[in-house]
């Protein structure tokens, strides 16, 4: 199908690109790598009167070390996250699961930023911010501001910015030395994952000090599984007590039933590549 008719605008800088998202209105629409938002237009889901291309504002592309956070431009395309040094140092989860995103040429024009923004609950990368305690920066007509992960994702394809604003950075701690895994389980390659669990782990001595984890695809928005986190901490990074733990992943989930894979299906799935992910994450 043809897309409807809209007008194009490429600004040069965040403030031109806030601008033309204000005097847009209510049908602007933002474009980044265009992955999720162009076979949209094309099925005329979405029929914006501008599209504003983010792709002519540098200042949105790149990794930089900022103190103990890694800053990443929210138009940073998938490609160039995998392949950043200070990434695969001090966020490796990120790396990997990047990695694991549809196929190279998606990955090639997919951007960070807009696949946080678009929110899917199945997308892979929400479930990494989540669990790693990333910061969202947004900057709008009355300036910047910053939002926890923990506070980004609203529900089913809603997030934290506003109709007037834009996702610029995303800043993530760093978990040097950490061990790290994404498990996913979709039912074709380069498919939307039907479950997948974000996990990155410290241990000391044997036993397991710190733990981060993430869920995809169990419920309206990425989930952190803290009672699994909690049921981890002190343990020893054995099998057996993973795999203990891992029985918690399904508190304060709601694994929706679609034609892949029924609720009890999911969880069922969410217990094992839990343990999966995080034995692989300990080493």
């Amino acid at each position: 199908m043809i897309p409807s008719k809209f007008d194009y605008v490429k600004p040069s800088s965040v403030a031109d690109a806030i601008t033309a998202l204000r005097d847009g209105g209510d049908d602007a629409k933002i474009l980044a790598g265009g992955q999720s938002l162009i076979p949209v237009l094309r099925l005329r889901l979405a029929a914006p009167s501008v599209l504003i291309d983010l792709g002519g504002i540098p200042e949105l592309r790149g990794v930089r070390e900022d103190g103990d956070r890694i800053a990443i431009g929210a138009m940073t395309s998938y490609y160039d996250v995998i392949r950043d040094d200070l990434v695969k140092q001090h966020v490796t989860l990120l790396a990997q699961a990047t990695e694991t995103v549809a196929d190279n040429q998606v990955r090639h024009r997919g951007t960070l930023g807009g696949s946080l923004a678009h929110a899917d609950p199945a997308g892979d990368l929400g479930a990494v911010a989540l669990a790693l305690d990333a910061e969202m920066v947004i900057a709008g007509a009355d300036g910047t501001r910053t939002v926890p992960a923990s506070e980004f994702f609203l529900d089913y394809f809603t997030t934290a910015i506003g109709e007037t604003e834009i996702l610029t950075e995303i800043r993530f701690p760093k978990y040097t030395g950490w061990g790290s895994h994404y498990e996913k389980f979709n039912r074709t390659a380069q498919a939307w994952s039907m479950v997948a669990i974000a996990a990155a782990i410290r241990v000391e001595g044997g036993s397991i000090a710190e733990a981060r984890v993430g869920l995809t695809n169990m419920g309206t928005t990425p989930i952190r599984a803290t009672g699994v986190e909690q049921a981890l901490v002190g343990q020893p990074a054995t099998a057996d007590a993973v795999r203990a733990a891992a029985e918690h992943v399904t508190e304060g989930t709601a694994a929706p039933s679609d034609a892949d894979a029924a609720a009890d299906y999911r969880e069922h799935l969410a217990k094992v590549l839990t343990g999966r992910a995080v034995l692989a994450a300990a080493g």
